[in-house]
Parts: structure tokens; C-alpha cells; sequence
């Protein structure tokens, strides 16, 4: 396997990392606002990931191996291909304009801090926290 396939089809063992990774599936219009009341007690991140993007899977395996898990923090997963509504939902009611990647953070019912492509950055929770 080359490089660019390294970078960009993984390393076959996708399935496994996600299933013991702490991701909530995003996939209802109405979790937003449940993700939004959560947020008063806990940093809530969305993380908006496009199945079909080469950068978008380089960038969630970035996320995932720095990522730190903690109690104080809960994080969603949205799959663009599948749930575009629920994508476009998100941008409207938190008054994101869409990218993809890309991943928000929301404290006490308000977004603080929205990054796409590089300059998502697992550490940038730990700072908020």
C-alpha cells in the first residue's frame, strides 16, 4: 500500500477504531437540540465527517488518535452523506456556515470555537475545558 493510500483509504482497520471510539451518532434533527441543552453541564463537539473525502478521513484519524477522553466532554458524529439534512439543520441553528470537515464546540447553548479542514485540532477541547 502507498503513501496516499495510507493517507487517504486507512489502514483497513476504520470499523474498529470508530466502534471503540466514544462518538454519539448525530443523526436526527432534534439531537441538536439535545446536544444544545447537554452543553450546559458538558463541552459538546460536533464532528461533521464527509465518507467520500480523502482530507475528511485524514482528518478525522488525526482527531481520533490526539483526542483525550473525558468526562466533562461528549462528542457527535454526523455522516454528511447520510444525514445532509441533519448537516444543514446543524449550520442553521447554530448559525455555522457548513463545512466539511469540520467540528464545533458548544458550551452553555452557544458555539465557542468551529474549525475545518487542518485546523481541526483534538487539543483545542482540552483548552476550552
Amino acid at each position: 500500500m502507498g503513501l496516499l493510500d495510507k493517507i487517504f483509504k486507512g489502514d483497513g482497520d476504520e470499523t474498529k477504531k470508530k466502534s471503540e471510539f466514544p462518538w454519539t451518532e448525530l443523526t436526527d434533527k432534534d439531537q441538536i437540540t439535545i446536544a444544545k441543552e447537554e452543553s450546559k453541564d458538558k463541552l459538546i463537539g460536533i464532528f461533521k465527517h464527509s465518507t467520500s473525502c480523502g482530507i475528511s478521513k485524514m482528518v478525522l484519524r488525526n482527531f481520533e488518535r490526539e483526542y483525550e477522553e473525558n468526562e466533562n466532554t461528549k462528542l457527535y458524529f454526523l455522516d454528511l452523506r447520510k444525514h445532509r439534512d441533519v448537516s444543514n439543520a446543524v449550520a442553521d441553528e447554530l448559525s455555522v456556515r457548513h463545512e466539511s470537515p469540520q467540528f464545533i464546540v458548544l458550551s452553555d447553548e452557544k458555539v465557542v470555537h468551529h474549525a475545518s479542514h487542518q485546523d481541526i485540532d483534538a487539543a483545542k477541547l482540552e483548552d476550552l475545558a
